[in-house]
């Protein structure tokens, strides 16, 4: 079954940051973390300006691909299921133990016990795409990675929204460290935090890949995830690349759905 999808009109958005929107961002993480490392490094410095952008209309997942729906394609294909090995995750010298991959990662195919309702994570962005091929083919339909901007678009709305609800960071309104359990919830656990075009967990849950390559060998995520703090790094103008291969606890993906020639979004909702 094709995942639910939401409506991205065409015409103009507000697209990137402007230097009071990245301010607002160092501040909360400065709040939330006690430190300013996200002001020394210069996270945000590196935003798109805020400016005004024009799309194309298409559709977009409402959610987060699952566990469940991956489960799908790896029953269909034998596409290898998401886990990654000791030695390739110390390889990433990330801060997360290899410990904690273990209760994302599946089993004789399967995904962890009561965790199909999860956004499916470990998964690199060749298994994005590979996921989006195989949707392709059983529906008949072209299904890809969102870009940067049509993702941010989806995110934040046509008016340049510093998050998916509004211009106010509210922790009770998305899965990040500030008040969630430090780890994936069900996606559509923050129905309140919907962009205003009804996209769900667009900040948060967990960062997204995009079609958007970075530095070499790199793509675009964006969103945030569940365990960021602050939460500058969840508005939907923050910006970073990761290694095209790696199979990370806080990566997962939603897809685009292109229209075809007359297409209402009435017909797939």
């Amino acid at each position: 079954m094709a995942p639910d999808v939401v409506e991205i009109p065409a015409g103009p958005f507000i697209a990137g940051s402007d230097q009071a929107e990245r301010e607002y961002g160092y501040r909360l993480d400065e709040a939330a973390y006690g430190h300013s490392v996200t002001r020394e490094r210069g996270w945000y410095d590196r935003e798109r300006p805020r400016v005004a952008k024009t799309l194309d209309g298409f559709f977009i997942t409402r959610a987060l691909i699952t566990n469940a729906q991956y489960r799908a394609f790896v029953n269909a294909t034998g596409h290898r299921v998401p886990d990654v090995d000791p030695e390739t995750w110390r390889g990433y010298r990330l801060i997360h133990p290899y410990e904690r991959t273990r209760r994302h990662a599946w089993a004789d195919g399967k995904p962890p016990p009561g965790r199909g309702s999860h956004p499916v994570v470990m998964v690199s962005h060749d298994d994005a795409n590979a996921y989006a091929a195989w949707l392709s083919a059983e529906t008949g339909r072209a299904w890809r990675l969102p870009t940067a901007l049509e993702w941010e678009k989806a995110a934040r709305g046509p008016d340049g929204l510093i998050f998916p609800w509004g211009d106010t960071f509210d922790p009770a309104l998305l899965n990040s460290h500030d008040a969630g359990p430090f780890d994936t919830l069900p996606v559509g656990s923050f129905p309140a935090g919907a962009s205003p075009y009804g996209l769900l967990d667009a900040a948060g849950q967990v960062f997204e890949w995009t079609a958007t390559p970075g530095n070499p060998g790199r793509f675009l995520v964006k969103g945030g995830s569940w365990d960021d703090s602050g939460c500058g790094v969840c508005r939907p103008a923050a910006r970073h690349a990761r290694p095209a291969d790696i199979k990370h606890i806080l990566v997962g993906f939603r897809l685009v759905l292109e229209p075809v020639e007359g297409e209402q979004a009435a017909e797939k909702r």
